[in-house]
C-alpha cells in the first residue's frame, strides 16, 4: 500500500460577481490529495494521511476520495474548518491568489495524533505545504524518520510561497526530507526558487549524498532528467495540446511511482540497480501520464488503461 501524507484542500475560483455577493467555483485538490487519487487510478492501493474538517469542504472531499477508491483509515476528521485556496483574476487577466488556511483541519495533525501505519504500508509519499506548517509539519517529518528503515519514503517539495513566504524555511525543510527519503522528485520551478545559484546536477548530487536514491528534476516542456548514484538519463517531453497544466506534477509522480512498482523497482535495490535505459523509460511513462493531465481540463489524471503496458 501506498500512503501519500499531507493536505486536502478546496480551490475556490470568483467567477464573477452576482447582485448580493460572488459568483464561485470550489473544486477539491491539494497536491497530496491528487497524487493519492493518481495512484488509485493508476491501480495501486492507496491511502490518504491528512486531516478533514467535518463542515461541506470536507465531507465533500472525504466523498471524493471513497468514490476514487482512495482508502480513508488514515484520514483524521475534526471540527477545525477546511483549507480554502481562493483565486481571481483581475480586469488584466492576472491571477491572484488568497489562501485561507491557519487554524484549519490539516494543520491540526501533531506528533501525538499521528495514526499507526496498517503493516501492508511499503511506500510513503510526502510533499507540498503541510511539511513547512506546524503542527503538521514536524509530525510528518517525524513520521519520515521513524518509518524509513521500513518503508520506501519518497518527497516532492512542491513549493507554495503563498502559504509561507520564507524561502529559508523552504530550504531547511527540502534538505531534511532529502536526507530521510529514498526518491525526490522536484520542478526546476522549485529548484530555481530554492537554489537559484546552484545547477540541477550540482543539487541532484548533494540529494543523492545524503542518502536519496533517486532523483527526478521535472522541466514542463523542456522534459525531465533523472540521476542514481550510477546512472544519469534525459528525457524529452511527450507533445499534447495543452488545456491546462494542472496536476501535472502529481500524476508525473504518481505515475513514476507506479511505474518503479510494477517493474518491481520500489526497493532500495531496485533504485539502485536503475541503468540509463531503465531511468529514459520511467521518465517516459511518467511524463506520457502527465501529457493526458495536461490534455484535460483540471486535474483529470490518467487510468492504468490509458497508458501503455509498462
Amino acid at each position: 500500500m501506498f500512503v501519500v501524507c499531507g493536505e486536502a484542500l478546496m480551490d475556490v475560483y470568483v467567477l464573477g460577481t452576482t447582485p448580493t455577493g460572488l459568483h464561485l467555483d470550489a473544486r477539491i485538490g491539494g497536491s497530496p490529495f491528487n497524487v493519492a487519487v493518481g495512484l488509485a487510478r493508476l491501480g495501486r492501493r492507496s491511502a490518504l494521511l491528512t486531516g478533514l474538517s467535518r463542515d461541506a469542504a470536507g465531507e465533500r472531499l472525504t466523498q471524493a476520495l471513497a468514490t476514487e477508491g482512495v482508502d480513508t483509515r488514515l484520514v483524521l476528521r475534526s471540527d477545525a474548518p477546511s483549507t480554502l485556496s481562493v483565486v481571481s483574476v483581475d480586469a488584466a487577466g492576472v491571477p491572484h491568489y488568497a489562501f485561507y488556511g491557519q487554524g484549519a483541519a490539516d494543520r491540526e495533525i501533531d506528533v501525538a495524533r499521528l495514526p499507526v501505519l496498517p503493516p501492508e504500508v511499503r511506500v510513503l509519499q510526502f510533499g507540498s505545504y503541510a511539511l513547512v506548517v506546524e503542527p503538521v509539519g514536524s509530525a510528518l517529518r517525524a513520521l519520515a524518520a521513524r518509518e524509513r528503515g521500513r518503508c520506501l519514503v519518497a518527497y516532492d517539495p512542491n513549493v507554495r510561497l503563498n502559504v509561507e513566504p520564507d524561502l529559508a524555511r523552504w530550504r531547511t525543510t527540502v534538505e531534511a526530507m532529502a536526507a530521510l527519503s529514498h526518491i525526490v522528485k522536484v520542478s526546476d520551478e522549485d529548484l530555481g526558487l530554492l537554489y537559484p545559484d546552484s545547477a540541477p546536477a550540482e543539487v541532484a548530487r548533494r540529494w543523492l549524498s545524503l542518502g536519496a536514491r533517486l532523483v527526478v528534476l521535472t522541466r514542463g516542456a523542456q522534459g525531465s532528467e533523472a540521476w542514481t548514484p550510477g546512472a544519469h538519463a534525459i528525457e524529452a517531453a511527450v507533445t499534447v495540446e495543452v488545456v491546462d497544466a494542472v496536476g501535472a506534477g502529481d500524476t508525473f509522480q504518481a505515475a513514476l511511482l507506479t511505474w518503479l512498482d510494477e517493474q518491481q523497482a520500489l526497493n532500495l535495490a531496485g533504485l539502485e540497480a536503475l541503468d540509463a535505459q531503465r531511468l529514459s523509460a520511467l521518465l517516459h511513462f511518467a511524463a506520457l501520464a502527465a501529457a493526458i493531465t495536461c490534455s484535460r481540463r483540471g486535474a483529470d489524471m490518467p487510468r492504468r488503461n490509458e497508458l501503455p503496458a509498462g
